[in-house]
């Protein structure tokens, strides 16, 4: 949806990873130019060779290595980004006022800890990936394993970008949703 309303317009893309490169030339069919920001000094460590060769080849996206945001501007709405080469110090400013960040996700579940099992990036670890050990120190009373989708703690479901390898896609957390509905009339039944 956001896509649309940069129809036409520079935009920018923060990140080096294959969502940011994606989001980048998805962009650049629609925005009059993208701005890609990384951080790093390359893509090679985190973006698959063939999105980083078309990224390379498409003449609609400025690839801006060891770059990072140092301000935005702007009464009501973004009007103008300001970046700066983290290397040689040059700054520029721009009239840009749509920005993307792709920068990866940070699970905010430090309050679960302890209540349901976690894996070792924070992420909530559900049903088959849920191991003997997790279940033993959740103390799981029931005598079946955690459906799909169940968390450590009977009766409680995770779905979307905080489960434990889920895709990190909207459609795929809608759909995790709509199975974990036929799931919780499972357990009210039961």
């Amino acid at each position: 949806m956001e896509a649309q309303l940069c129809k036409d317009e520079d935009v920018i893309v923060v990140g080096g990873g294959n969502s940011a490169g994606q989001a980048a030339m998805f962009l650049s069919t629609i925005a009059k130019h993208v701005y890609m920001l990384v951080r790093a000094s390359g893509l090679a460590d985190s973006m698959s060779q063939y999105l980083i060769r078309r990224i390379e080849e498409c003449r609609g996206i400025t690839l801006l290595l060891r770059t990072e945001i140092v301000r935005l501007d702007g009464a009501g709405n973004l009007q103008s980004v300001t970046w700066r080469n983290r290397e040689t110090g040059e700054a520029e400013t721009h009239a840009i006022q749509h920005i993307f960040s792709m920068t990866g996700a940070n699970p905010n579940t430090a309050w679960l800890e302890g209540c349901v099992a976690l894996d070792g990036s924070g992420f909530i670890k559900t049903g088959a990936d849920l191991a003997a050990d997790d279940l033993e120190s959740a103390g799981w009373p029931l005598g079946r394993r955690p459906y799909l989708f169940e968390t450590s703690v009977p009766r409680v479901f995770a779905v979307g970008d905080i489960r434990s390898g889920s895709v990190k896609r909207v459609a795929s957390a809608v759909g995790e949703g709509s199975v974990v509905v036929q799931l919780v009339h499972r357990v009210l039944a039961g």
